[in-house]
């Protein structure tokens, strides 16, 4: 099978990234979302995204033009998935949003398409059965697309096997580097890592060890990294750290959700709405004094 028509469900964040990433490599693909508003942001994500990698040369005006040409954003689910050879899936890390969106397409979808989850902790298996083609389902999860260039493939047990070499294919010819994750983790392979972290240092801040910049300082200073845990949730998102940790049974996990629940209700959803753990655009571990 060639993929060559792309369908994207969910504009938001990595959503448009993995959109824009697909029409650089010359994939024609469908933005699907309810939300029009959601558009928009896209929209000046892809700009602010291109507009970066032409001053960095590795794409020109013309393919920046051609590029967004091959976008095309819908309301209409049907309109998303005709022809559609391929969907990947980055709505909210919620289980039963996730199954119902699956169901949905699962009956409108063309029965060559494949189904991919964009999942950053939950497991392909709970929404296989409600795609209603639990064979053509499988994980398949980016990371920023452009600057962290893995992409996760994770199948579950009633995925066909000759699914993954496809999705290998497809993947590198995204510019991207695909692992194979040979049995559903939470997590996938990075993220596991990344919670095991970022889990520390909210068990620091919780348990009222240290504050959020001395905790920062210490892991960039040692590491010598330019973010610390807090500001690496503020790029992920605290809404979407807010949807992995909640579900994770340990007390100091709850008690890190309850904390980064709070931010969220008070809007503060990291870096995509200007103010998380920090503000932004210019918080204060950027700062040149942040580490003296």
């Amino acid at each position: 099978m060639e993929i060559q028509k792309v369908c994207i469900l969910g504009a938001g964040n990595l959503g448009s990234r993995v959109a824009l990433q697909s029409a650089i490599s010359g994939y024609q693909v469908t933005v699907y979302d309810i939300d029009p508003n959601a558009f928009e942001n896209a929209k000046k994500t892809m700009s602010k995204i291109l507009y970066q990698l032409e001053k960095e040369g590795i794409v020109t005006k013309e393919d920046s033009t051609d590029s967004m040409n091959r976008i095309h954003f819908t309301l209409d689910a049907q309109e998303a998935v005709n022809e559609a050879d391929i969907i990947n899936e980055s709505v909210l890390e919620d289980v039963e949003i996730k199954q119902k969106v699956w169901t949905q397409f699962g009956e409108i979808a063309p029965e060559k398409t494949i189904f991919t989850t964009n999942t950053s902790y939950l497991l392909p298996s709970m929404f296989a059965s409600f795609t209603g083609r639990p064979e053509k389902f499988c994980a398949l999860h980016f990371h920023d697309v452009f600057y962290s260039r893995v992409v996760d493939i994770m199948p579950h047990l009633g995925t066909d096997p000759t699914l993954i070499p496809l999705l290998e294919e497809f993947g590198k010819s995204l510019n991207q580097v695909p692992v194979l994750v040979k049995k559903e983790n939470h997590g996938y392979i990075f993220n596991s890592m990344l919670m095991a972290f970022v889990g520390a240092a909210g068990k620091l801040l919780t348990n009222d060890v240290a504050n959020i910049s001395d905790i920062d300082k210490s892991w960039m200073v040692n590491f010598h990294m330019p973010m610390g845990p807090f500001g690496i949730l503020d790029s992920v998102g605290l809404d979407t750290a807010w949807h992995v940790t909640r579900n994770m049974p340990d007390k100091s996990s709850q008690a890190f959700a309850a904390l980064l629940k709070t931010y969220i209700d008070a809007g503060k959803l990291g870096e995509k709405s200007g103010e998380g753990f920090y503000s932004y655009p210019k918080p204060s571990y950027r700062d040149a004094d942040f580490l003296r």
